[in-house]
């Protein structure tokens, strides 16, 4: 059933779908991490669970702040010009939005010396992110804002899970480690600070100021190099995993792959399997 509007629960609303917002397009963000290489040094997971706490509470404010300066309004016009027009309310609110933040975001590109086409962007960006809570916070429902708390977290939920099943079924590409075989290896694979692996078609490879990582080296232990040259072999394993290159030779364990396919990288453990830190070096055709 309607009622009459009230602007206190339009903000409301509108504050809690930008946060819902934000929420799906964090789910988002892990779901795609899951399709991208690991990176070098492993996240701690107290510190992310901080500072996405930290992260909430700052959204939370800003989500009422652009309820303020920009939903409200545009909920307030979209009314008045659909009662004049005798149109329908909801087809204004984009229009009206959109309209309310050009000058703005006109002013800061201004001011930054920013390219239109990135104006441009930001600018449709920011019409496709406040919207919504427009298109939402103007209805005249009984109920909407426990109707939102609810059914909003379960569209966040939901989208997780689904995002989960779909890596679990292989609907969605899960990272996994090039398979790069023996030809692949052929070339110079380089360090952070220039340290290289030479490996030739010939089962020939050559160090020179190579991170010498053993196993049980801790992760923020004293850094030493190796140089020196020897043979190397390629082990298939498997699966892409499980595939290793052996390089003989100072502390080294077994070489794992990772990487992509146009960016192959291959790595040790620093610290052990169980630290997550890698040292890694690329193909030097990557680039620097």
């Amino acid at each position: 059933m309607d009622q009459k509007r009230s602007y206190g629960r339009v903000l409301v609303v509108s504050a809690l779908v930008g946060c819902l917002e934000v929420a799906l397009a964090v789910v988002v963000v892990f779901l795609y991490v899951r399709t991208q290489p690991p990176p070098d040094t492993p996240v701690d997971p107290s510190a992310l669970a901080a500072g996405l706490l930290s992260f909430g509470t700052l959204i939370g404010v800003i989500a009422f702040l652009l309820s303020v300066v920009f939903v409200l309004p545009a909920v307030a016009l979209a009314g008045l010009i659909a009662r004049r027009t005798g149109g329908h309310e909801a087809w204004w609110v984009p229009p009206v939005v959109a309209a309310l933040a050009a000058p703005p975001i006109v002013a800061v590109a201004a001011y930054n010396h920013v390219q239109a086409r990135s104006a441009l962007v930001s600018w449709a960006v920011a019409t496709a992110v406040l919207s919504p809570g427009g298109l939402v916070a103007r209805l005249r429902r009984r109920g909407l804002v426990g109707k939102v708390a609810l059914w909003g977290p379960a569209v966040v939920v939901g989208t997780g899970l689904l995002g989960t099943l779909g890596f679990a079924v292989g609907l969605l590409p899960a990272y996994e480690p090039p398979a790069i075989g023996p030809t692949a290896m052929a070339g110079t694979w380089v360090d952070h600070t220039s340290g290289t692996l030479v490996f030739t078609s010939d089962g020939r490879v050559t160090a020179s100021g190579v991170g010498d990582r053993a196993p049980g080296d801790p992760p923020g232990g004293p850094s030493r190099t190796c140089s020196g040259s020897g043979t190397w072999s390629y082990e298939p394993g498997r699966d892409a995993w499980t595939q290793q290159v052996r390089v003989p030779g100072c502390s080294w364990p077994v070489w794992s792959v990772g990487g992509t396919d146009r960016t192959p990288r291959i790595h040790l453990h620093v610290g052990g399997p169980e630290s997550g830190r890698l040292y890694q070096l690329r193909k030097a055709a990557d680039g620097p």
